[in-house]
């Protein structure tokens, strides 16, 4: 059994000279958005679910993007709603939401 149902990992990346970025695209609150969430539906913690900051993961021109693992499934998302969507369906409910992924 993995120590977390489900690890999560945020870009908040922020390049320089204006480069395309996650972090134009408030990563962070949208982290800390999730992270409420979770803790709010009493998911978080061992064999639930972790939110995490990563460095950049090099998708930021597809982004802003998160990961889930342990499925590795990359996913985009333009606000709170598609968060959600994303809490609802995969994290409580274990399903892909297909709209939101990225390629893997």
């Amino acid at each position: 059994m993995a120590y977390y149902r489900y690890h999560v990992f945020f870009c908040t990346n922020q390049r320089e000279a204006g480069r395309q970025c996650c972090g134009q695209c408030d990563a962070s609150t949208m982290r800390d958005y999730l992270k409420r969430r979770v803790k709010e539906l009493g998911l978080a913690g061992v064999g639930g679910v972790r939110i995490n900051t990563a460095g950049c993961l090099d998708r930021c021109r597809e982004g802003p993007v998160i990961v889930v693992y342990p499925e590795s499934i990359w996913y985009t998302y333009a606000d709170t709603e598609d968060l959600e969507e994303i809490l609802r369906e995969h994290l409580t409910h274990g399903r892909i939401v297909e709209h939101l992924r990225l390629p893997g």
